[in-house]
């Protein structure tokens, strides 16, 4: 994968660029649909790319792993084939679901020990062994097994955390160059820079990764129970130490407000369940501010879901429909909501995009934030 820089906003870390793969190009800054299993919560793939045009998916290795499992996944030719996608895909390590398994999981210097939680049997991942899972599932980027380490830490358990995690990506990365991809397409890794809200312990993170001169840097353990602030901060210590040529990923995040504020400090790459599981539950990102569609208020409401968006889907169904789809307990709504919470996300780091090509993009930035976490 190569990550060519294209442009930057002289009033702030924000920047564009284009990430160059087998499966095609990403332009950045971007946001990246979760689709777990092997697909993207209720939106058909047509529509990912037509309606939503989502460049790259997300796979998660944990899960795959489980389920189909890797005989399967190997018998379909990876992931790609498996679930019909042609576009680029990037696979989590499973560190993040290990992390959420804590009471059924054991770490040690070897590896991770855990229970699955579909029938409580008992697997372990090592760095080595990871590599070779995320090698069958096929994704273009793979990530780093890595510990994640709770947003609220003491900076004791932080520190041991950290040292995990590095002497596990020493591991992946000898394992990761000692092996070739399986199905004829190229693979890179990134490291994950941990560190939790330490500033010490994310400098000693990200000089320890910037010595496998990777193809990309993932920043991992924010937004998992710090206070914003603190996320902010720590992006503001590591984006200007990682290297300027390689693409910048902040795992797991977020709301749209978190998006710009990321990309306003040097981030390229997001992913999040956010759109698509907020949608189920009848939450509606639109430009204009946040949307619970099973409030009386849009009962009679015949105006499109987003006047100002871009979608097919804000200017096809009216609120009054939607909420009525909610209240009446049908799936489809679910599937309306998830596809246009994620058509916004992509339309919203596509205007990022513009405004960083012209120059405003701080200036936008900030009045679109006052906007977006308005409720409605």
């Amino acid at each position: 994968m190569k990550f060519e820089k294209t442009h930057s906003d002289l009033s702030s870390a924000a920047r564009c660029g284009v990430m160059h793969t087998d499966h095609g190009d990403i332009r950045t800054p971007i946001f990246m649909p979760v689709g777990t299993v092997g697909s993207v919560k209720g939106v058909y793939h047509k529509d990912l790319k037509d309606d939503v045009q989502a460049e790259i998916i997300l796979g998660n290795t944990y899960h795959l792993y489980l389920r189909p499992g890797l005989g399967i996944l190997r018998e379909a030719g990876g992931l790609h084939r498996f679930e019909s996608w042609d576009r680029p895909i990037l696979t989590d390590s499973g560190g993040f679901q290990v992390f959420s398994l804590s009471p059924i999981r054991k770490l040690t210097p070897e590896g991770c020990t855990f229970q699955s939680h579909i029938d409580g049997s008992r697997h372990t991942f090592t760095p080595e062994n990871n590599v070779d899972t995320q090698r069958i599932i096929g994704a273009d980027i793979c990530m780093a097994l890595d510990e994640c380490c709770p947003g609220d830490a003491v900076h004791a358990y932080a520190r041991k955390s950290l040292n995990l995690t590095k002497s596990w990506l020493e591991r992946f990365a000898k394992r990761f160059r000692e092996t070739e991809p399986l199905y004829g397409y190229s693979q890179c890794f990134f490291p994950i820079v941990q560190g939790c809200v330490y500033p010490d312990l994310r400098k000693e993170a990200v000089d320890h990764a910037v010595q496998f001169d990777a193809d990309g840097y993932a920043i991992g353990g924010l937004a998992v129970g710090e206070p914003t602030e603190k996320m902010y901060e720590m992006l503001e210590l590591v984006c200007p130490l990682l290297p300027e040529d390689r693409p910048r990923y902040l795992m797991g995040v977020g709301t749209p407000a978190n998006i710009l504020e990321g990309i306003a400090r040097g981030v390229d790459m997001f992913d999040c369940v956010m759109p698509t599981r907020n949608g189920r539950n009848g939450m509606l990102f639109t430009w204009n501010g946040i949307m619970n569609m099973r409030n009386e208020k849009w009962k009679d409401d015949f105006s499109p879901l987003d006047p100002d968006g871009t979608s097919f889907v804000d200017h096809t169904y009216t609120k009054a429909y939607l909420r009525h789809l909610f209240i009446s307990g049908e799936m489809f709504a679910a599937m309306i909501a998830s596809e246009h919470n994620l058509a916004f996300y992509l339309d919203l780091v596509r205007q990022a995009r513009a405004h960083i090509e012209a120059g405003d993009f701080a200036a936008w930035k900030d009045a679109a934030v006052a906007k977006l976490t308005q409720r409605l």
